[in-house]
């Protein structure tokens, strides 16, 4: 573990040429932050999404109880924030998914990119822990 000051990164982070990140200056901090090779990365950005919530039932307009909410989270082996692979080979929605499945219990499932997908077209890359990723 090594510290520094601020002006000692800032000197560091400007001498070679780096954008002001935070991620950068955690790596120009120091004597070490003298000869940092950045390169063309990015962080991975790490956000809180929840595993579910304590809704018991769907309302209307106005806030009045129409449906029932289940108790149950995962269909057909998939749960709500798991990050899934459909690979679908013909139809109108033909092609490759890659992304955070929203499931259902009649098991058509929805993409960020296409709705109504069969279950049987997924594979889990990822399990659902609570967080979402992305660069």
């Amino acid at each position: 573990m090594e510290t520094g000051s601020g002006a000692q990164t800032s000197f560091n982070r400007q001498e070679q040429g780096y954008d002001k990140a935070h991620w950068i200056d955690a790596a120009c901090v120091g004597d070490s932050g003298e000869q940092v090779k950045v390169g063309p990365l990015k962080p991975l950005k790490i956000t809180c999404m929840g595993r579910g919530s304590r809704q018991m039932c769907g309302t209307d307009r106005y806030g009045f109880p129409t449906r029932h909410r289940t108790h149950q989270k995962v269909f057909f082996g998939f749960q709500t924030g798991d990050i899934v692979r459909a690979e679908v080979p013909t139809g109108k929605k033909a092609g490759t998914y890659t992304g955070r499945v929203s499931v259902r219990a009649t098991g058509s499932f929805k993409l960020a990119q296409v709705d109504g997908i069969h279950h049987r077209f997924f594979s889990v890359l990822h399990k659902g822990d609570g967080y979402g990723y992305s660069f």
